[in-house]
């Protein structure tokens, strides 16, 4: 997944599960991320295990520098989540380049929608084609606090 427009030189998107750093992943989300604080590492691990999982990487050191994960049934449905970008290479359009890399990579399966949720980052995913939601008064939420 090197052709991805916006990627910069130097970077590289993969889906292979094998190569992402759970433990980077894991403190990364847990320590930085609003919607992550706290996050144990064994629920991290089970989320990456249930989920399609994309990360960036530094193509001279192989480091892992940004992540997403996407929950879906192949078919109809997925959640872009846990998107994270590294602070030292923030800026560089890697957080719109995986968002589009993950659309791209699940628009063969015909789903009718990708959503997903962001507090501050709206202007990143817009790029990649994601808009607010048409009807959100039909939307509802189940949540465990």
């Amino acid at each position: 997944m090197t052709d991805i427009p916006g990627l910069p030189e130097g970077y590289e998107i993969s889906a292979d599960p094998a190569r992402v750093d759970v433990g980077r992943v894991h403190r990364w989300l847990s320590a930085d991320a609003y919607w992550a604080i706290g996050r144990t590492l064994d629920k991290q691990e089970r989320a990456i295990a249930g989920s399609l999982n994309f990360g960036v990487y530094d193509t001279a050191s192989g480091e892992q520098v940004a992540c997403a994960r996407v929950v879906t049934d192949l078919a109809t449905f997925a959640w872009l989540c846990d998107v994270y970008v590294d602070p030292a290479v923030r800026g560089k359009g890697i957080g719109t380049a995986l968002a589009e890399a993950a659309r791209d990579h699940l628009a063969p399966y015909g789903l009718r929608r990708i959503l997903l949720a962001t507090h501050d980052a709206h202007g990143v995913y817009e790029k990649a084609g994601f808009r607010p939601l048409a009807a959100p008064e039909r939307w509802m939420a189940l949540v465990f606090e």
